[in-house]
């Protein structure tokens, strides 16, 4: 698994998406309840970006319909959305953010 610094820890605010984009892949960096969790940014159920919309326990809400997706597992956990979005293994090394969003063959 290869591991890049798309961050640094001091840049996020708590509860606050901020949105990175990492070989081509939009991944939106959250960081909430002691964590840095990472999640494929595009909802699942309409073709728009998660980091617009709200944090609220350790999940993210899509501002278009309402749907949330838990930031640990990205499934999720209302309605317009059915499917999962992924999510991406996070490292912290110091004040750097790594994210992986390479697959283990």
């Amino acid at each position: 698994m290869t591991y890049v610094r798309v961050a640094a820890l001091s840049e996020l605010e708590e509860d606050t998406p901020k949105r990175v984009e990492l070989d081509g892949t939009p991944v939106s960096l959250v960081r909430t309840e002691g964590e840095v969790f990472a999640i494929n940014d595009i909802c699942s159920h309409a073709n728009v970006s998660l980091s617009e919309g709200e944090v609220e326990d350790c999940s993210i809400e899509c501002w278009l319909h309402g749907s949330s997706f838990d930031l640990r597992t990205g499934k999720p956990s209302g309605l317009p959305a059915t499917r999962p979005v992924p999510v991406y293994p996070v490292k912290i090394e110091g004040d750097d953010v790594l994210v992986s969003v390479t697959q283990e063959s």
